[in-house]
């Protein structure tokens, strides 16, 4: 029992960790403009397409926990396969970081704001209004590049201080537990502290912030973030899923919706800004599917909103567009080589 919690402890670190290296990620400055208001309309039409997709099939109370989990993007899983392929570098970089940005922060906040089980009186309610814009100005604040805070962080990356790695767990680990404390989401927190480091440590030059996301890569993707996957795959109700004819016809047809809800949409979307391979690679990327929705299919059926059975089939869908749709994006990217900058790794 004692084990069975330590794994589930460090996988949802592993989880936090996903989310906090997905809003570290994120480059504002890149994605500024027509990829960001593209993302966001792009995101709007999928949920409506969603929504009215599964109000069709007759959901019911499931509806908006459904769709918010179909319209999602898994952002930190998909990043670190664009990055290496080098597709982030190429012209599609920006584009796919903003589709995945939206795709991944809008699901949370709708996830903690419809969903949230905490209990908070208004005097905290006014205390985290304070964290939240004390954070805020200090983000703002550091959009300027600071030369004491660039020295000193710099002085600390090749010492046992690590500074701007202790920060970035620091911040990690408070934000997580702030939001655990409100009630809300885990990944919201982590995702949050990720966009805020990612502006803190702009203070480094290119090739110091280049080896502070070495080092966060490998803490995150080296360690703690693959326990979330294997966890899930252990806890995955594979014999629920098995028993049930219907659960093993959704999948296909979760997978599609993924496609067709994130996929399709996106495609159609960006037709005046990409020209049709380099769309192909964006809307593969962008319904790869996981995380958020584990935590939607799973809230749905701790609160008996859906059958645990349907909940598997949706999971079971997720991980395989993991496996495929990033496998297709670059197999496009490939028949179209300006999609991929020549640094690729």
């Amino acid at each position: 029992m004692q084990e069975h919690l330590l794994f589930e402890t460090v996988s949802q670190l592993g989880l936090a960790m996903l989310f906090f290296l997905a809003g570290y990620e994120i480059d504002f400055r890149a994605v500024r403009g027509r990829p960001i208001i593209l993302a966001s309309l792009g995101w709007v039409l999928s949920f409506a397409v969603a929504v009215g997709a599964l109000a069709v099939v007759g959901a019911g109370a499931a509806v908006l926990i459904l769709a918010i989990g179909l319209c999602s993007t898994a952002l930190g899983t998909m990043l670190p396969i664009a990055r290496d392929s080098g597709l982030l570098a190429g012209p599609v970089g920006p584009h796919l970081m903003a589709v995945g940005a939206v795709g991944e922060f809008a699901p949370i906040a709708l996830l903690a704001l419809l969903y949230s089980e905490g209990h908070h009186s208004g005097r905290t309610t006014f205390v985290i209004a304070l964290v939240g814009l004390s954070v805020a100005a200090a983000v703002f604040g550091s959009l300027r590049r600071s030369a004491r805070v660039s020295r000193l962080l710099s002085a600390t990356l090749g010492t046992s201080a690590q500074l701007a790695v202790r920060l970035s767990l620091l911040a990690l680990l408070a934000a997580v537990l702030l939001a655990a404390e409100i009630g809300v989401d885990i990944a919201l927190g982590a995702f949050a502290a990720g966009v805020c480091m990612h502006v803190l440590l702009s203070a480094l030059d290119e090739r110091e912030e280049a080896l502070v996301q070495s080092k966060l890569d490998g803490i995150g993707f080296g360690a703690v973030v693959p326990v979330f996957f294997v966890y899930t795959g252990v806890t995955f109700d594979l014999d629920r899923l098995l028993g049930s004819p219907l659960a093993l016809v959704l999948i296909p047809v979760f997978l599609a919706a993924f496609a067709l809800v994130r996929g399709v949409t996106t495609f159609a979307l960006f037709a005046r800004v990409l020209p049709r391979p380099q769309r192909g690679v964006l809307a593969a990327f962008a319904a790869t599917e996981l995380p958020i929705v584990v935590v939607a299919a799973s809230t749905a059926a701790e609160r008996g909103l859906v059958d645990e059975s349907i909940a598997a089939a949706m999971i079971g869908a997720a991980m395989l567009s993991v496996l495929l749709f990033p496998l297709l994006g670059l197999r496009w990217a490939r028949l179209d080589t300006n999609a991929v900058a020549a640094e690729a790794i």
